[in-house]
């Protein structure tokens, strides 16, 4: 493939999408260990996480997003570049795959990686990952405690990664799942931006509102809350649309509002390819009819300028080192 994606029909806007994942053919270099959503996990609705159902037809789930696959789709939808985000329900904290991939296209993808905030061996793993492979962000996982708090968001051994991502001035990219969508966790993300001034905090799905609840679509008031912050960006993807349409919410509404609340400039398109179904280029045409109320200037924001502009590999305050000689 040409690894310039922008050589792709110049009729169609250009992309960087900020939220995609690689899922290996090659199974014996890149085995799978996948996992089961836990019990008490947020509920997904059909058509949402590969689940057959909803509006998607009889065959909803998309092929496997091999990296070579998803380079052919980037080149024939206008992508000039992915973030590549741990498939944990497959993967677990296994990274390879996705280090591998943005050292071998340095240019084209840029890695996400998944790790145990409560493991102390995850913050040098976070060094030597920025220095070998020019790591772009770090998205913590780890267990809720049955009184529904997540130690793994700010224990003390989890501060311990924010630092050293806060020395790189690297992305921590959150997925804040509870009951209520992610509303509650909000009092906690905003002290975090606010002790970590140079880590440019993304939020997964918009922050996961329940869109089914007020003319803001769950944008409410303790969203509200988060514009002050500066330093936090919000991933509008293919959840949130696939929520949208089981729901009969309009999508161009919540875009709307979330642009009018936060600018068009801390809102980024995210694919969820790998998790969510269809197939790529629909994934493309459904945010092109979610951006109908947007100026030109806003589309050109969420489509691209946004994530190719807050997702840096090796981080803003180190030097991006790439692929390994």
């Amino acid at each position: 493939m040409n690894q310039n994606a922008s050589t792709a029909s110049t009729s169609k806007p250009l992309l960087f999408d900020s939220h995609a994942h690689l899922v290996a053919d090659d199974q014996q270099r890149y085995p799978r260990n996948p996992m089961q959503r836990a019990a008490n996990a947020p509920y997904r609705a059909p058509g949402v996480i590969g689940k057959p159902g909803g509006h998607h037809g009889p065959n909803p789930i998309n092929e496997v997003p091999d990296a070579a696959r998803v380079l052919r789709w980037m080149q024939e939808q206008n992508v000039d570049g992915i973030v590549a985000v741990q498939k944990r329900m497959i993967y677990r904290y296994d990274n390879s795959y996705i280090l591998d991939s943005s050292d071998r296209y340095p240019d084209l993808f840029s890695a996400v990686v998944i790790l145990d905030a409560q493991d102390p061996a995850t913050p040098d793993q976070v060094r030597g990952m920025i220095r070998d492979h020019g790591l772009a962000g770090v998205r913590l996982f780890g267990g809720r405690e049955s009184d529904g708090s997540m130690p793994w968001l700010n224990s003390p051994q989890a501060l311990k990664t924010w630092d050293v991502a806060q020395e790189a001035g690297l992305v921590m990219d959150l997925e804040v799942l509870a009951t209520g969508g992610g509303g509650p966790s909000i009092p906690t993300i905003i002290a975090l931006a606010r002790q970590y001034p140079d880590i440019r905090l993304v939020l997964d799905h918009l922050l996961e509102p329940e869109m089914e609840e007020g003319a803001d679509f769950g944008l409410d008031a303790r969203y509200e809350t988060l514009a002050a912050e500066k330093n936090i960006f919000f991933k509008f993807t293919s959840i949130n649309l696939d929520i949208c349409r089981e729901a009969g919410i309009p999508a161009d509404k919540v875009l709307r509002r979330a642009v009018d609340l936060y600018g068009a400039d801390r809102i980024m398109w995210g694919s969820d390819i790998g998790t969510s179904s269809g197939t790529y280029a629909d994934m493309v045409q459904r945010l092109f009819a979610a951006a109908e109320l947007l100026t030109p200037q806003e589309r050109a924001a969420v489509y691209h300028d946004t994530g190719k502009r807050v997702f840096v590999k090796g981080g803003t305050r180190t030097p991006a080192t790439g692929a390994k000689p």
